[in-house]
Formats: C-alpha cells, sequence, structure tokens
C-alpha cells in the first residue's frame, strides 16, 4: 500500500455489512484492492471508492477516465474459484441500477452498459489469491469525451445523488450474484443488445444468438453454432 491512508467504514445494507474504504485521489481502485489482498489486509464484503482516479483502468489496461463527481468502486469478494458467469450477474446489477433512478440502460458484450447507444460505465473483474475484485464506473456528473467512442452520464437523464447510487449498487450486486445462473441469463437477454445481428469476433463475421446455460455467449458463423467464453466481440 506504500504511503496510501484510508478512512474505514461501514456501509450497512438489508444483505449484510460492507467494510468501506472512501478515499480522495489515488492512482486506481482496483490497484489499491490488490495491494490488500496480496498484503492481507481485506476481508469478504470490502469495498473501495475513490473520489478521483489517476489511472483508471479498464479491460486490456484501457484507461478509464476518472473525474470527481462520478463513482468509481472497486468490490472484493471471497471466492472458492473463478467464476465466469459472475460478469452477467454484474452487468445486470449496474444496468438494474442505473434503471432504477430512470435510466434507461442496457448491456453490451462483455463488460459495458450503455444509454441510447453510448457507454454509461464499465465493468471490470480480475481475480486475486482468494478473491474476485470487481471494479465499476459509472458516468454520473461527466461523460469523457473519447474519440469515435460516444458516451453519456447519469446526469443527462436525471439528477442522483452518489451515496444513494452507491448504496443502490450495494444492493442489486447482493441479489443478483446470489441468483441462479438462469434467472440472471433471463435478465442479461432482456437487456443486451446485439442479439440477432451481426457482429465482428476475431475479425469474422458472426451473428450473435444469445447465451448458453453454462454462460457461453452463442455465435453464428453461417453454418454452425460456436461458443465463446470472455473474448471481446464488436458490434
Amino acid at each position: 500500500m506504500g504511503a496510501i491512508s484510508y478512512k474505514t467504514g461501514t456501509e450497512n445494507t438489508k444483505l449484510g455489512a460492507y467494510k468501506l474504504i472512501s478515499l480522495d485521489k489515488i492512482p486506481s481502485t482496483q490497484d489499491v484492492a490488490h495491494d490488500l489482498i496480496n498484503a492481507g489486509r481485506t476481508s469478504d464484503k470490502t469495498v473501495i471508492t475513490a473520489t478521483v482516479q489517476t489511472a483508471g483502468r479498464g479491460r486490456y489496461r484501457r484507461t478509464w477516465v476518472s473525474r470527481a463527481g462520478n463513482l468509481y468502486a472497486s468490490f472484493l469478494y471471497k471466492i472458492r474459484r473463478p467464476n465466469p458467469e459472475l460478469s452477467y450477474a454484474v452487468a445486470v446489477a449496474v444496468a438494474e441500477t442505473l434503471i432504477h433512478f430512470g435510466v434507461p440502460a442496457q448491456i453490451k458484450w462483455p463488460n459495458d452498459v450503455l444509454v441510447d447507444g453510448k457507454k454509461i460505465s464499465g465493468i471490470l473483474i480480475e481475480y486475486s489469491n482468494n478473491f474476485v475484485v470487481i471494479g465499476i464506473g459509472i458516468n454520473v456528473a461527466h461523460a469523457p469525451r473519447l474519440p469515435g467512442y460516444p458516451t453519456a452520464k447519469i446526469n443527462d437523464f436525471t439528477n442522483v445523488n452518489l451515496a444513494d447510487l452507491f448504496g443502490e449498487l450495494i444492493k442489486k450486486l447482493d441479489f443478483w450474484r446470489n441468483q441462479n445462473f438462469e434467472i440472471v441469463r433471463k435478465r442479461w437477454m432482456d437487456l443486451v443488445i446485439g442479439v440477432n445481428q451481426k457482429i465482428k469476433y476475431r475479425g469474422q463475421d458472426m451473428n450473435l444468438v444469445g447465451l448458453s446455460t453454462n454462460g457461453a455467449l452463442i455465435l453464428n458463423d453461417g453454418t454452425h453454432d460456436i461458443r465463446v467464453y470472455g473474448d471481446e466481440i464488436m458490434l
């Protein structure tokens, strides 16, 4: 952890209590999470938040612009083994959180939540020792300008208090993480965009068919179905 200082508190929900580590300006909540895990200084249901991130990141180390006024959090849960179904539950939880506040969110494979085709939230899931670290960023007051990549923010639709958003996100994560995967799958299919549309997978045109009962994305190349785990597609 180096010289990072932090304060802790408890965020109570109807389904349990979280240890809250609230930080001001740091490189990344994900990095702090991994530091704590490696140092043996964390526990199940720990969540790290930051006001500003100077080196926020998404999949493949892509930069996540992190100005004050948005939500940046990393949730730590103890696990026995990596769970490929978890990413779907988290995506549904984030989308449902936004829907709760009247924002018409949809899911884009594999880790984005969109509104009107514009990215409003990103999800990054990483594993370390016997923990999973779920990083979530939600644009609330600011939508970063990215060339060729439209973005949106909650304040385009409604005004939401960050504390209320955070509390609702915790409730939705607790609910959807503990649902049977078939329930998660059905809701994910309701919310995902691109089903029965052409997508790009490893440079090849394919049709996005749906999601299997064991968490594989089903694609069709025109002759047969293939099942994809964890790879990236482009709509």
